[in-house]
This record gives structure tokens, C-alpha cells and sequence, in this order.
């Protein structure tokens, strides 16, 4: 994958398959410690010591409707050719959280990406899976909570048409207040 937010979504639509009802999503960028980190944590079904042994196997999945898993390993490969590493923690009936590290100024990091665009088709989930998403960086700290939307529009469908432009317009400014300026 090309980039980042792809990945992001992968790992969350795997959440989002395994039953999970919030899927947290924390992006924190340091470029003075050179580190760019994607922790993604759900409180799904988990995975058991064997599987969670494979799950880094790109001849490996856990679905039936192909036979191989390339999200996972593609994601481990990229991280570690970045001086980064993948680590992921499951535990069966509890969720899993998987870590990915890269080194910030790493030549071959790929770029975030579309991050908005990830995080609204998350949100149009038919499983009503909530999303909690956080972004760190020298600039500041953006956090998006779709349980504390929901709270707000009483009921409103988050897949309305004005609804859906409102959110991303509200995400795509303030992701734009703590963007890290190169120079």
C-alpha cells in the first residue's frame, strides 16, 4: 500500500469484522525523536496465541473468501524497512492492539495519506462500530470521539449527506491547525 491511511484502514476494517464495538485509532508524529506511530485498538474478539503467531504471514488469513493476507505483513515490512517495527497484542475476548513505528525522516515512510477519507468510510460502517481517533504531533492534538457526535445529534445518522460534509470539513480543519510545517 501506497500509503499510510490504507493501511489504517485495513487494520480497522479487520476491528470492525472481529466484532468490535470502538476501534481507537492513535496517529502520533515526533520528528525531533524521528518517530511516526499508528496504534490501532479494538475491543473485538481477539486473537488466540496460534493465530496471533500467523497473523504476520502473508500466506495466512482468516477469512474464506481468499487465501492469502497481504494488510498485515505489507504493514510489518514497511514499518521495518523504515527503522520501525510492528508489534501486535491480542487477547481472545478482549481486542487486539496493534503497533506500528517507522522512523519519521526515513526516507521510504510512505505519507499518511487520506486519513480523512479512511476515517469517513469507518464511520458508514453497517456494524455501527464507534471510532475514536486521536492525532499527535509538535503542533498539538486533534481528538474525534463518534460516540460523543452521536451524543450530540440525538440520533441524527452520521451517513446523511450534510451531516457526513460537516465532519469532514471539521476534521480536515483542525488536522490542518496541528500540521507539522517542513521546512
Amino acid at each position: 500500500m501506497i500509503e499510510l491511511a490504507l493501511h489504517i484502514l485495513d487494520i480497522a476494517q479487520n476491528s470492525i469484522r472481529a466484532k468490535a464495538r470502538l476501534v481507537q485509532i492513535l496517529i502520533s508524529e515526533n520528528p525531533d525523536k524521528d518517530y511516526y506511530r499508528i496504534v490501532v485498538k479494538d475491543n473485538g474478539s481477539g486473537m488466540d496465541a496460534q493465530t496471533l503467531a500467523k497473523v504476520t504471514d502473508p500466506f495466512y488469513t482468516s477469512r474464506t473468501s481468499r487465501k492469502v493476507g497481504l494488510g498485515i505483513p505489507m504493514l510489518k515490512q514497511n514499518a521495518e524497512q523504515c527503522g520501525g517495527s510492528l508489534q501486535i497484542k491480542s487477547t481472545p475476548g478482549i481486542g487486539t492492539t496493534l503497533t506500528a513505528t517507522f522512523g519519521y525522516h526515513h526516507i521510504d515512510r510512505p505519507p499518511l495519506g487520506d486519513i480523512i477519507g479512511t476515517i469517513m468510510i469507518l464511520l458508514n460502517n453497517e456494524e455501527g462500530t464507534d471510532l475514536l481517533y486521536r492525532h499527535q504531533t509538535l503542533q498539538g492534538e486533534f481528538n474525534f470521539d463518534s460516540r460523543e457526535i452521536k451524543r450530540i445529534l440525538e440520533g441524527t445518522p452520521l451517513v446523511t449527506k450534510e451531516i457526513r460534509n460537516f465532519l469532514k470539513s471539521m476534521i480536515e480543519e483542525n488536522l490542518d491547525q496541528i500540521q507539522i510545517t517542513k521546512e
